[in-house]
C-alpha cells in the first residue's frame, strides 16, 4: 500500500506541472514565467517526435511477439461456396463451411518467438534511451538558456557602466587631461560590449525556440528557474560503468536477429506438425451430384494432422543466409556502439578535467576582479596616502569603471566555464549509464 500512495503521489505532482504548462498553452500572450527544469523535462519527453516513434517501434514489437505465438492458437474462418455447374460438378455444392487450423509442433517457431520476445525487449530499452536523449537535450537547452540570461544581465550591467566610462573619458579629454585616445579606447568598449550583449540575446531567442520546439510551449514562454536545477555529480571514468539503454537495446536486437536466423536454419532442417478441422454444409439443389454420386449427405465434416518434411528448398536456403547476414550486422555494430561509447567516455573524460581546470581559473580571476573593485573604490575614497616625487599617481574614476566591467567580464567568463563542465558532466552521467540516476534526483528536487 506503502508504494502504492507514493506512485500516486508523483502522479499527481506530475500531473500538477502539465496543467501549469498546459496553461502557458492556453495563454501564449502570458509574459515569461518561471518553469522548473522537471516539468519542461516531461513536457519534452510527452512531445517529442522521437520518443513517439520508439513507442511505434515498441507497439510493434509486442505486435510481432503476439503474431508469433498465436500461431498455436486455432483460427477459425466460415464461408460459402455457392455455385452452379454444368457437366460434371467441379466443386463441392457447400452452403455454408467452417475451417479451423493451428500450428502443434514447430521448432523453427519457437526460435521465431524467442526473437520476437529479444525485439520487445530492444524496443522497450530503445524508447528509454530516446527518452533520455530527450531529457539530455532539454536540460541542456535549459541549464544553458539559465547561463545565458545571467551574462545577459552582466552585459546589460557593463553597458551602464562603459556609459559611464565613456562620458568620463570625453570629460577628461575634452579638459586636455587624457588624449582623444583614451575616448577612442573606451567608445571601442562600448562597442564591443554591445556586440557581446547582441551576441547573447541572439543565442537566448534561439535557446528559448529550442526549448518551444521541444515542449510545445509557446516561444519565449519559459523562464528558467535555477533553484530547480539539481547538482550535476562530478563523476568519473572510473565510476562504475552501467551498460546504456541504447547499448542494451543494440545488443538484443543482435540477439533476435540470431534467434531469427537459427529459426530460418530450422525451417529446412526438421518437419513441423499442423493440425485442422473443417465442416461443409452441402446442397443438391443447383448441381445435380446424386448423378454421379451415390452416398451424398449435407452434413460432413474431417480433420486431421498435417506434417510437412522439408527434403529440398532453395528458397528456405536463401532466406538463411539473408538472416545469417542481418544478424551479423547487428552482431557487428552492437560492438561498434559499444567501442564508441567507450571512446565517448575517454573523450569526455579527458575534456572533463580540463574544463575543471577552467572553471577553478575562471573563479578565481572573478574572484580576483572583484577584490581589485574594493581595492580602487578604497583609494577612490582616501586618495593613495603618498607625496613626493615618487608618489603614486591618484586614481580617477575611470579607473572605478574599468574594473567594474572587467569584473562582470570576468563573471561571464565564469558563468561559461561551469556551463561548458556541466555540459560535458551531463554527456558522462549518459555515456556511463548513469543518467536515470539523475532524473531522478531531479524529479525528486521537484517536489
Amino acid at each position: 500500500m506503502g508504494h502504492l500512495s507514493v506512485k500516486t503521489g508523483l502522479n499527481s505532482r506530475r500531473l500538477c506541472r502539465l496543467l501549469a504548462a498546459t496553461a502557458l498553452l492556453c495563454a501564449p500572450s502570458l509574459m515569461a514565467a518561471q518553469v522548473s527544469l522537471a516539468t519542461v523535462v516531461d513536457l519534452a519527453q510527452r512531445d517529442s517526435d522521437a520518443v513517439k516513434m520508439a513507442q511505434a517501434d515498441l507497439q510493434k514489437a509486442n505486435s510481432l511477439l503476439l503474431q508469433a505465438k498465436d500461431v498455436y492458437v486455432p483460427s477459425l474462418s466460415v464461408g460459402s461456396t455457392v455455385g452452379y455447374s454444368v457437366g460434371f460438378p467441379t466443386g463441392q455444392p457447400s452452403i455454408a463451411n467452417a475451417a479451423m487450423q493451428s500450428l502443434v509442433l514447430s521448432f523453427p517457431q519457437r526460435q521465431y518467438i524467442r526473437a520476437a520476445c529479444s525485439g520487445v525487449q530492444a524496443a522497450t530499452l530503445a524508447l528509454k534511451e530516446a527518452r533520455e536523449q530527450v531529457a539530455l537535450e532539454t536540460a541542456t537547452a535549459y541549464i544553458e538558456l539559465e547561463t545565458v540570461n545571467r551574462e545577459l544581465e552582466a552585459a546589460h550591467q557593463q553597458e551602464v557602466m562603459t556609459s559611464r566610462l565613456v562620458e568620463i573619458a570625453q570629460q577628461r579629454s575634452e579638459a586636455g587631461v587624457d588624449p582623444l585616445s583614451d575616448l577612442l579606447q573606451a567608445q571601442l568598449t562600448a562597442a564591443q560590449i554591445k556586440l557581446k550583449r547582441i551576441h547573447l540575446e541572439t543565442r537566448a531567442a534561439t535557446l528559448a525556440k529550442q526549448l518551444a520546439a521541444l515542449t510545445g510551449l509557446p516561444a519565449g514562454s519559459i523562464a528558467p528557474d535555477r533553484a530547480s536545477i539539481p547538482e550535476i555529480p562530478a563523476i568519473k571514468a572510473d565510476t562504475a560503468a552501467r551498460s546504456t539503454a541504447g547499448l542494451q537495446a543494440a545488443g538484443l536486437q543482435a540477439q533476435a536477429k540470431q534467434f531469427q536466423a537459427l529459426g530460418d536454419r530450422l525451417q529446412g532442417l526438421v518437419p513441423q506438425i499442423g493440425f485442422g478441422a473443417q465442416y461443409n454444409l452441402d446442397s443438391n439443389a443447383l448441381n445435380d451430384y446424386t448423378t454421379f454420386y451415390k452416398n451424398f449427405t449435407p452434413n460432413n465434416f474431417s480433420f486431421g494432422f498435417s506434417i510437412q518434411i522439408p527434403l529440398f528448398d532453395l528458397s528456405h536456403h536463401a532466406k538463411m543466409r539473408e538472416s545469417e547476414a542481418d544478424a551479423l550486422r547487428a552482431r557487428i555494430e552492437a560492438e561498434q556502439a559499444q567501442r564508441q561509447n567507450e571512446v565517448q567516455i575517454a573523450s569526455l573524460t579527458g575534456s572533463l578535467r580540463e574544463l575543471d581546470a577552467l572553471a577553478e581559473i575562471a573563479s578565481l580571476k572573478q574572484q580576483i576582479a572583484a577584490q581589485q573593485i574594493a581595492a580602487v573604490e578604497a583609494q577612490l575614497e582616501s586618495g593613495n596616502g603618498s607625496s613626493g616625487p615618487a608618489a603614486t599617481q591618484q586614481l580617477s574614476p575611470k579607473a572605478e569603471q574599468l574594473a567594474r566591467i572587467d569584473e562582470r567580464q570576468k563573471f561571464a567568463e565564469a558563468l561559461d566555464a561551469g556551463l561548458d563542465l556541466s555540459k560535458t558532466r551531463l554527456n558522462l552521467l549518459r555515456a556511463l549509464g548513469h543518467m536515470e540516476d539523475w532524473l531522478l534526483q531531479l524529479h525528486a528536487a521537484s517536489k
